[in-house]
C-alpha cells in the first residue's frame, strides 16, 4: 500500500471485509514495537443514544401508541 499525501492508505476490501469494518467506522493504529496494529476504535454513544438508553423502560403512561401520535398531531377526538 502507498501513503497519499495526506497520509491517507486504502484498506483492501478483504481485509475490510474480514474484519467488518464499513464507511464512516472509526479505526486507530496501535503503535507495537517497529510496527502498528489497526483496530476498530472505541466508540462514544452519541448524547441521543445515551438519552434513549437512560429512559428505556422509564414511561409510566398507559397510553397507546396511537394514542399518544393522535395527542402529538392534535387529533383529540381519537383519545
Amino acid at each position: 500500500m502507498r501513503i497519499t499525501e495526506k497520509g491517507q492508505v486504502t484498506i483492501p476490501v478483504e481485509v475490510r471485509r474480514k474484519l467488518g469494518l464499513n464507511p464512516g467506522d472509526e479505526v486507530e493504529f496501535v503503535l507495537e514495537g517497529n510496527g502498528a496494529r489497526v483496530v476498530r476504535a472505541a466508540t462514544v454513544p452519541s448524547r441521543g443514544k445515551r438519552l434513549v438508553e437512560r429512559l428505556r423502560g422509564k414511561a409510566t403512561t398507559t397510553m397507546t401508541t396511537d394514542e399518544i401520535m393522535a395527542l402529538t398531531r392534535g387529533d383529540d377526538d381519537d383519545c
